[in-house]
């Protein structure tokens, strides 16, 4: 299956449901919650994002991201349907964020992520992630890697 791959510099109200509703399914959480936190943090300031859809127009992976503080990015969050997963959409997604953080200046890039989602915690790590520590949060322990971008991965 070959993937499409789209990039929008702003997640606007309009493909938010749809992006809720894959993160739902991807991670196995509340598209209401997820379509709450897409609106806040949007609000806030902007939020890119790097969308995969079959070749039927249906969305199959996301990547949202923005900016944490100058020359920092934040990879928020992000997910592949389970029936498409294996299929190297999820690295082609991260592999296109870095990249346009790289052409934006960014030098390091941050995600969190929790040791229940191991398949996102080994991407990370095969992409140039390094452990930088660990947080309590609101789902048990948060898992914090970071990237440093001059460096290929």
């Amino acid at each position: 299956m070959t993937a499409v791959y789209s990039f929008y510099s702003h997640c606007a109200a309009e493909m938010q449901a749809a992006v809720a509703a894959l993160l739902a399914t991807a991670l196995e959480h509340s598209a209401t919650d997820f379509l709450a936190d897409l609106a806040y943090q949007q609000q806030r300031q902007p939020l890119q994002a790097w969308l995969a859809t079959a070749a039927d127009g249906q969305l199959i992976g996301c990547k949202l991201g923005y900016e944490r503080k100058p020359g920092h990015y934040y990879s928020w969050l992000g997910g592949v349907l389970p029936a498409h997963r294996g299929q190297g959409v999820a690295a082609e997604l991260m592999r296109r964020q870095h990249q346009w953080c790289r052409e934006q200046g960014y030098q390091r890039v941050r995600t969190h992520t929790y040791n229940r989602w191991r398949s996102m915690l080994l991407l990370n790590l095969r992409h140039g992630f390094d452990i930088i520590g660990t947080v309590q949060g609101p789902h048990g322990l948060t898992i914090v890697l970071e990237k440093d971008l001059s460096k290929q991965g």
